[in-house]
C-alpha cells in the first residue's frame, strides 16, 4: 500500500504545480473576463491533502504539473489552472472553471485528490483598505 501512496503523492504534487512558475507572475483577479464565451468562468480554491507535498523535488513537481496540464488541454477552455500553493501536507489550488464538476473531472482524470472545493466570491488585500 505504501508504494501506491508514494506514487500518488508524487503524481499529485507534480500535477498541481504545472504552470505555477509561468502563472505566478501573471496578474490575477477573480473579476478577469472569462476565457470562454460559452459560460461564465467562476474562480475556485481547491484544498488537496497530499502528505509530504512540501518535500517534493522540483523534478517531481514538474512531472505532476505536466500531467495536470495535459489533462486540462484535453478538457478544453472551460477550465483553467491559475496557480497553487504548496504547504507541508496540503496543496491549495486556484482554478477558473465553468462549474465545480469540471474540477472534479480534472482531478479524476489526472489522478489527484480533491478534499474541498470552494467558490471565491471576491479577493481582498491591503489595497482594499485604501
Amino acid at each position: 500500500m505504501k508504494p501506491i501512496t508514494s506514487r500518488f503523492t508524487f503524481l499529485f504534487v507534480v500535477l498541481l504545480f504545472s504552470g505555477f512558475a509561468t502563472r505566478a507572475q501573471t496578474a490575477y483577479t477573480p473579476t478577469t473576463k472569462p476565457t470562454t464565451t460559452t459560460a461564465e468562468m467562476k474562480t475556485y480554491i481547491i484544498e488537496r491533502e497530499v502528505p509530504g507535498a512540501g518535500k517534493l523535488s522540483p523534478e517531481q513537481l514538474k512531472s505532476v504539473s505536466q500531467t495536470s496540464c495535459k489533462v486540462l488541454k484535453e478538457m478544453g477552455p472551460q477550465i483553467e489552472w491559475i496557480h497553487s500553493y504548496v504547504t507541508g501536507d496540503k496543496i491549495f489550488c486556484i482554478y477558473k472553471a465553468e462549474n465545480e464538476e469540471l474540477i472534479r473531472e480534472h482531478a479524476k482524470k489526472a489522478g489527484i485528490p480533491v478534499n474541498t472545493i470552494t467558490q471565491i466570491s471576491t479577493v481582498i488585500s491591503p489595497a482594499t483598505a485604501q
